[in-house]
C-alpha cells in the first residue's frame, strides 16, 4: 500500500506520533530530496531505504512503483515539507495506485496554507487555494478571474517573485485590498505581515526576502 505522510514545514517537532510509526514500519520511503528528508529521519532515528520521487522522474517510475506495491511492498511518500500533492508531487502516483486497486492512505498533518489562512485575520469560512500562479501563459487571465473572487484567496510564491507579484495584485485587485504574507512558517524567523496590498508590497520592497511564502488576500 501507499501512505502519504505530511512532514514539518520547519520545526521538526511538528510531526505526529503516527507519522513516525508509519515511517518506521514501511519498506521504502519516497522523498523529493534525500538530503532534506535525511535530516528529519535521522532526528527520529528512522532508518529505512530512501528513493527519490519528484517532478522530474515521477512519470518514468510511477508504474514501476505500483508494481512493487502490487508485489507486496509498502511505501511512504513524503515531500521536503508539508503534505504530499499540495503543490508537490503525488497526484500521478495516487491516481495510478487507485486505478490498480492499491490501498492509499493519507495521514493528517502540516500544510502551509492552513496556518497562514488562520492567522491572517481574513475570512476563513470560505476560501480558494490556487497554489502557484502561472508564470507567463495564462497568468493575466487568472489574475482577472481572481480579481472578482468573493472567497479568501490563498497563493504560494517564491521569495524572488514576491514583490513583483504583490505589485501585480495592487493593479488587478486594488491597493486597499487586505492581505497577509506569511514567511518561514514554524521556523525561527517566522513572519506574518498584514495590511493592504500597497502597504505589504512597500514593506517587502525594503528588505531581502527569504524562505517559503504564503499570500492570503481578502475576497471582494
Amino acid at each position: 500500500m501507499l501512505y502519504l505522510v505530511p512532514t514539518p514545514l520547519g520545526n521538526l517537532k511538528d510531526i505526529t506520533f503516527r507519522a513516525i510509526e508509519i515511517l518506521q514500519s514501511v519498506d521504502v520511503i519516497l522523498c523529493e530530496d534525500t538530503r532534506t528528508s535525511s535530516r528529519l529521519l535521522n532526528h527520529y532515528a528512522i532508518q529505512k531505504p530512501l528513493s527519490p520521487y519528484h517532478q522530474h522522474n515521477e512519470h518514468k517510475i510511477v508504474a514501476h512503483l505500483v508494481q512493487q506495491m502490487l508485489a507486496g511492498k509498502t511505501f511512504a511518500l513524503i515531500t521536503d515539507a508539508g503534505t504530499p500533492a499540495i503543490s508537490d508531487p503525488a497526484f500521478l502516483l495516487v491516481r495510478e495506485c487507485i486505478g490498480c486497486d492499491v490501498k492509499v492512505e493519507c495521514l493528517p498533518g502540516a500544510t502551509a496554507f492552513v496556518p497562514a489562512l488562520v492567522n491572517s485575520g481574513l475570512t476563513t469560512n470560505s476560501f480558494v487555494f490556487e497554489g502557484f500562479l502561472p508564470l507567463k501563459k495564462g497568468r493575466q487571465t487568472k489574475l482577472k478571474q481572481l480579481a472578482t473572487e468573493e472567497r479568501t484567496i490563498i497563493l504560494y510564491e517564491s521569495p524572488m517573485r514576491l514583490v513583483k507579484s504583490l505589485e501585480e495584485f495592487v493593479v488587478y485587485f486594488g491597493a486597499e485590498r487586505k492581505c497577509c504574507v506569511s514567511r518561514e512558517l514554524t521556523k525561527v524567523f517566522e513572519e506574518n505581515k498584514r495590511g493592504t496590498l500597497r502597504e505589504v508590497a512597500d514593506y517587502f520592497k525594503s528588505k531581502a526576502v527569504k524562505g517559503e511564502i504564503v499570500i492570503v488576500i481578502e475576497g471582494i
